[in-house]
């Protein structure tokens, strides 16, 4: 699995309590750091289609800029969203100052939803 550790960038070039996105293999990911630690998950708000990464970010929990939707970094459950749902989160460690993002390991909780949900999610997969 060492093949799927993708190297992204310098980690000063991801200033503490921001975002920032990148495009992996036709993914979209937004990657954050809070405080040092760097954090990776899926950059569209599954509600609207929102850029997670330019969000506020408040402890471990990135606001979404369209309609407020709030996703918890570590797991990427929606906490206070109207339907349950949740972005993919991906294994993100620094070596010698680079982020490296692996992208094979994403990881999306199931949230088992409703026939109804899934369909408000354009049938989206979670």
């Amino acid at each position: 699995m060492t093949s799927d550790w993708i190297r992204i960038t310098q980690t000063e070039n991801i200033p503490p309590r921001q975002g920032r996105s990148v495009t992996l293999g036709g993914a979209e990911l937004a990657i954050f750091n809070i405080d040092g630690r760097f954090l990776t998950i899926d950059n569209q708000c599954p509600h609207k289609g929102g850029p997670l990464c330019d969000g506020i970010i408040s402890g471990t929990t990135v606001v979404c800029p369209l309609h407020g939707w709030r996703f918890d970094l570590e797991s990427g459950v929606a906490a206070r969203a109207s339907l349950p749902t949740c972005v993919a989160t991906y294994p993100t460690r620094v070596e010698d100052g680079i982020i490296l993002v692996n992208v094979g390991a994403g990881n999306r909780i199931e949230l088992g939803l409703t026939e109804n949900a899934l369909t408000t999610n354009k049938g989206a997969a979670v």
